[in-house]
């Protein structure tokens, strides 16, 4: 269940959710990146059911959970617009065509995977799916900068550091990817605890 939040989701009819749940179905090609980007720009842009801070908290608490980390973030925020049902809609609304449409390009491309015309065309989706997952990380990147600005230079090395250094661990080492986000939420979490106290001794 999403975190309680002061920001009040509009409440919409289930044929409603379900037709954006749809269209973000029949939209999501080129991976986990463009299907992030249309989800939070339906649930954050368009919709306002989320703020850009509780749509990367949301992120976040799907990236230390098990299983598909897209399909917990579509149960969240289903969750968040209408309990229960928004959820099943959300759910039903992205797997339905995706997986049609999954279904019905790999009989194809069976029967034309060698054609050179096709080949060209592969080469040329990877550099636009890289160029969605540029944008979704800086759209996703700004409010936390942003709220880190706010807490002071500290917070904002802090978080510098944590970004940089995760990447850093993930490239050059075999380090299992839960204990990089688990650590860094860690430091994360000593670093505010510290801030709190000199703050307070201060005072």
């Amino acid at each position: 269940m999403p975190i309680p939040d002061s920001h009040a989701a509009p409440r919409l009819s289930a044929w409603r959710q379900l037709r954006i749940w749809l269209n973000i179905g029949l939209q999501s090609f080129g991976g986990g990146a463009a299907t992030l980007y249309l989800i939070r720009r339906e649930a954050v842009e368009r919709h306002g059911w989320l703020s850009d801070q509780e749509y990367a908290r949301y992120w976040g608490i799907c990236q230390i959970a098990p299983g598909i980390n897209i399909l917990g973030l579509v149960i969240l925020i289903g969750w968040q617009v209408s309990g229960a049902v928004g959820a099943a809609l959300a759910l039903a609304g992205l797997l339905l065509p995706s997986a049609a449409i999954t279904i019905m390009l790999t009989a194809m491309y069976s029967r034309i995977e060698q054609a050179p015309l096709v080949q060209a065309a592969l080469r040329g989706v990877l550099p636009a799916t890289v160029g969605l997952g540029l944008l979704l990380a800086v759209g996703m990147l700004r409010p936390i900068l942003s709220a880190s600005r706010k807490e002071g230079r500290a917070s904002l090395a802090v978080t510098w550091a944590l970004l940089l250094g995760s990447a850093l661990v993930v490239a050059l080492t075999s380090a299992p990817v839960v204990a990089v986000l688990w650590g860094s939420g860690g430091l994360a979490a000593l670093a505010n605890w510290q801030r709190v106290a000199r703050k307070r001794r201060a005072s």
